[in-house]
């Protein structure tokens, strides 16, 4: 059986080939975080073994003072050994306690520094990928990867590699202090330490599926979670809170189902390991009582012995802690490495072109564009945009108007052909040259956190006061802003929860006018100012889009009216080119849609 021309066999083994890929990338991605580091890495390494042997040193201790110390002090009324192993035992456990605590915070510091180096990454490397990536990847995810995911991460620094670290040494010194001070009772420890073994690797083969699972649909329910609230004025809008809440409640009865399957593996794992370190202490205790009967071991040894024993199997359930942490942390750096792997669609030119002072001529050389092989937007597109045109575009939805603004911004690259702005391919300019040179305005209107002032002066952050008021003045701007509690010192508060959508749109005029740039666009930028508001803009376009070349897409033709030329396109192409009285005349598509124009304004 095939799927999609692909054996099942194959299709097996190129899902291995992946996931060992994977593992490889989130690997090399985790060496790249630690090598600035590698120095503490080592000095807290010396430390975890010098604490450690600090503290195994205990039982030992003990057997001397109880076998050697002890007998001195009754038969020769000899202290010095009693004291020198009580000397030695307190500075032994001062000295493991320091260490650890030195340890601990020397992992800390580690582990901040290297989240603070990936979160920074993160989101420096999410905002130079290309616009295809973010319409792809919804936001949801990326948050998830900002908050759920680094803090897997972190608890696996913080604490997972803490408990594996220690306690695998631990064992090992313990292990090794057992067989010195007695073999047979160090046999008994090897003998358990078989099923031990054999149920950690039981868990670990259980725990990697499962917690993978629950890391999915812990992302999946933080997803939809941030959809919603990001939509919920159309949630509330058509009332969807119902069928919100049914599909909510099934991703969290999902991350619930796999939290319980996970603590279920934990039920079977931890009570085993406590069981297998009973019967190793009560071995070790009983073969070792026998032997002390016969004189054969000394009391000391077997009470270190039983100390031992007991202490051995702790750390084992501190290391499946640690599987619980590695595998959220590493199914987490898996997605957080391949949102890393990804490349800007649209690539940085090697060597950017040296632009001389623009004009803003733009020019389709036999362009096309398809968002994937099945959509083909733009199957064969010429067009020549003199500077300092102002250029319309009608047509119904679908036909390619936005796909071209996207295409001037440089938002996408084309199929085929070149888009050129004064006659150099946009793919030869450097990203800041063209984003200088090229402003979108989108109905969207976008406001960020903070105050009305800056919001404007994200057009240009090296604006004055008074250019940033000039800039609002000129769209019509200034008045309202003025009317708001602090002025331009107003905070616009979430998105622009504090203005209307059609001051929204404003204030994103005003940011756009500041920035100067040569070619501006306007994609449905009027879509959401009311009447007043839209002629107050589109007397400030008469005399801002003056000398500057401008690409109008709207769907009111009161604002396509301004424009010295309008195209109108059907799937792709263009149907008719002119300028509005032009196409008026005509009595084609566009004298259609003007006429229902003036009948609705009746």
């Amino acid at each position: 059986m095939t799927v999609f021309g692909v054996a099942g066999e194959d299709r097996h083994e190129y899902s291995k080939q992946e996931s060992k890929h994977v593992r490889r990338r989130s690997r090399q991605l985790l060496i790249e975080l630690v090598k600035p580091h590698i120095g503490r890495v080592v000095l807290t390494v010396v430390m975890v073994l010098l604490a450690t042997g600090a503290a195994v040193a205990g039982p030992s201790i003990i057997a001397f003072g109880i076998d050697v110390a002890l007998p001195s002090v009754i038969e020769d009324a000899d202290w010095m050994p009693i004291w020198a192993a009580v000397i030695v035992y307190i500075v032994a456990a001062g000295c493991a306690a320091f260490l650890l605590y030195a340890y601990t915070v020397n992992t800390a510091r580690i582990s901040q520094a290297v989240l603070f180096s990936l979160r920074r990454r993160l989101f420096d490397h999410t905002q130079r990928l290309s616009m295809e990536f973010h319409e792809k990847y919804t936001s949801g995810r990326l948050v998830a990867c900002q908050t759920s995911d680094l803090e897997s991460i972190r608890d696996l620094l913080d604490q997972g590699l803490n408990e594996l670290v220690r306690g695998v040494v631990f064992m090992a010194f313990t292990l090794v202090a057992m067989v010195l001070i007695d073999p047979m009772s160090g046999l008994v420890l090897v003998i358990a330490l078989i099923p031990a073994t054999l149920l950690t690797h039981w868990f670990y083969k259980k725990s990697t599926k499962l917690f993978r699972e629950t890391r999915t649909t812990s992302a999946r329910m933080i997803q939809y979670f941030v959809e919603t609230m990001t939509g919920i004025r159309a949630v509330q809008a058509f009332r969807n809170e119902k069928i919100n809440e049914d599909e909510f409640a099934e991703r969290v009865d999902d991350y619930r189902d796999a939290n319980l399957r996970t603590i279920n593996i934990f039920g079977i794992y931890e009570p085993g390991i406590v069981a297998i370190g009973a019967v190793s202490v009560a071995s070790v205790v009983f073969v070792g009582a026998l032997r002390a009967a016969e004189g054969d071991l000394a009391i000391g040894v077997l009470l270190a012995a039983m100390l031992y024993a007991r202490n051995f199997f702790q750390p084992i359930q501190g290391i499946g802690m640690f599987f619980n942490g590695y595998q959220s942390a590493s199914a987490a750096l898996e997605k957080i490495s391949g949102v890393l792997e990804e490349q800007p669609s649209v690539a940085e030119p090697a060597e950017p072109a040296r632009l001389r002072r623009l004009r803003g001529s733009l020019d389709f050389d036999s362009v096309r564009f398809a968002y994937n092989e099945q959509t083909v937007v733009l199957p064969d597109f010429s067009l020549e945009i003199p500077a300092g045109q102002t250029l319309a575009l009608v047509g119904t939805t679908g036909a390619g108007k936005s796909t071209l603004a996207k295409l001037v911004s440089r938002f996408y690259d084309p199929t085929t052909g070149a888009v050129r702005l004064d006659g150099v391919d946009l793919r030869e300019i450097g990203n800041e040259d063209l984003r200088k040179a090229v402003v979108m305005v989108t109905q969207e209107a976008y406001l960020f956190s903070g105050s009305v002032g800056e919001n404007i002066g994200l057009g240009r952050p090296d604006a004055t006061v008074e250019e940033i008021i000039d800039a609002a003045k000129a769209v019509g701007a200034h008045d309202f802003i003025m009317q708001l509690p602090d002025g331009y010192d107003t905070d616009v508060n979430k998105r622009g929860g504090r203005v209307s959508a059609g001051q929204r749109q404003l204030i994103s005029f005003a940011r756009a006018f500041l920035a100067d740039p040569v070619v501006l666009i306007l994609d449905e930028a009027t879509a959401s100012l009311d009447i007043p508001s839209e002629r107050l803009v589109q007397e400030a376009l008469q005399t801002l889009l003056a000398d500057r070349t401008a690409i109008i897409i709207a769907h009111r033709l009161s604002t396509v009216a301004i424009a010295d030329r309008v195209l109108v396109m059907e799937h792709g192409r263009i149907i008719e080119d002119g300028s509005p009285d032009e196409l008026v005349e005509l009595g084609g598509k566009y004298a259609s849609l003007y006429k229902a124009w003036q009948d609705s304004m009746v």
